[in-house]
């Protein structure tokens, strides 16, 4: 039988091999002729070459040392961002309580204010003031000047939604005797908390002078993921025991129930105090084993103290006026004077272990 392996010299396989690698070189060149598969190419390539991460890796060991040093930099921005939140409270003192109390009176530059029209305002004014200007000073003569501002701290309550809410009607009287609401942070080298300090006037309601909120907080970038650190949150909160005068406890009410006895058959009745809807349960917050009930009722206690700390007590005067509240609708943030930059927002959600 005649050996067909070998075609003038060259092995059958040999040629079939060659043959294929042809075949497939055409293939090739028709499909790199293809615009469409070129284009998706390109993108794959594309998106394999401009990530971050392979874009990082072809760097030289220099700048990848110098991208090193940044990341450390901005590690030690978040511990001096978590000082900043400490130490901004005390630029928020000022006379407010004094102005509000009527213990001290502004000068008449701290009384001046230039609104966004004073042009026009003051065109109109002029022409308003030569008209009438007989007439306002015989008003002023017998205008009443009562001492600083009135209601000022109870007036906020009723301006803003998420305090009203929890104002009921046997409150108001109460909140009526608030004079100021201040917000004191822990001394240096301890651990992170502020305090909520309701000032309140002699009253029939209560024997104490102040009712204290306290926040525990947290402030330090988690150290598995440093760059999510966005300014301390609240962790926890303690309230304060109310000294209530005889019968003024607006906590509780008493309900009367008839109870009947099961040998003998005979009714009576029987008198107990049962929890009431107060605000003045702010400062008894739930404690103990928290259900989801608790939890989401504890998330709303930390966004008030939130909301006190960094909106109420910093802008009281605008959320008296209302210029607070309006901002707040329009632009869902806080109320920023002309060329001011925002502050950014304390993180209030609860953390459970």
């Amino acid at each position: 039988m005649a050996d067909n392996s070998f075609s003038d010299g060259v092995p059958s396989d040999s040629l079939e091999a060659a043959k294929n690698a042809s075949n497939t070189e055409k293939l090739a060149d028709q499909v790199m002729q293809n615009p469409q598969v070129l284009a998706a190419l390109q993108e794959r390539l594309d998106s394999v070459s401009h990530t971050p991460s392979s874009y990082i890796e072809t760097l030289p060991k220099a700048v990848k040392r110098r991208i090193n040093a940044l990341k450390q930099l901005q590690v030690k921005c978040c511990s001096y961002r978590s000082k900043f939140y400490e130490e901004v409270h005390d630029l928020e003192e000022s006379m407010q309580r004094e102005f509000i109390t009527g213990d001290a009176e502004p000068t008449d530059a701290e009384s001046e204010w230039h609104s966004e029209n004073e042009e026009e305002d003051k065109l109109a004014g002029d022409i308003k003031n030569k008209a009438v200007i007989a007439e306002k000073e015989e008003a002023a003569a017998e205008e009443p000047n009562p001492k600083g501002i009135p209601e000022f701290w109870f007036t906020i309550f009723r301006n803003v939604d998420m305090l009203s809410e929890l104002v009921q009607e046997y409150d108001e009287p109460i909140l009526k005797h608030l004079q100021d609401i201040k917000v004191k942070f822990s001394d240096p080298g301890q651990p992170m908390s502020f305090v909520l300090e309701f000032h309140f006037e002699p009253n029939d309601y209560f024997t104490n002078s102040v009712l204290t909120k306290t926040y525990k907080m947290k402030s330090e970038p988690d150290k598995a993921d440093p760059f999510s650190f966005e300014g301390p949150e609240i962790v926890d909160c303690d309230g304060c025991t109310i000294d209530w005068k005889k019968g003024k406890n607006v906590t509780v009410k008493t309900i009367k129930k008839k109870q009947k006895h099961k040998g003998r058959g005979t009714v009576r009745t029987i008198t107990k105090q049962v929890p009431n809807d107060s605000f003045f349960n702010f400062f008894n917050p739930l404690k103990g084993e928290w259900d989801e009930d608790s939890e989401f009722t504890l998330a709303s206690d930390f966004e008030i103290g939130h909301f006190f700390r960094e909106r109420i007590v910093p802008r009281a005067v605008l959320y008296f006026t209302g210029e607070a509240i309006e901002d707040d609708d329009n632009v869902g943030g806080l109320w920023e004077p002309p060329g001011s930059e925002r502050v950014p927002a304390w993180e209030a959600q609860p953390r459970f272990s």
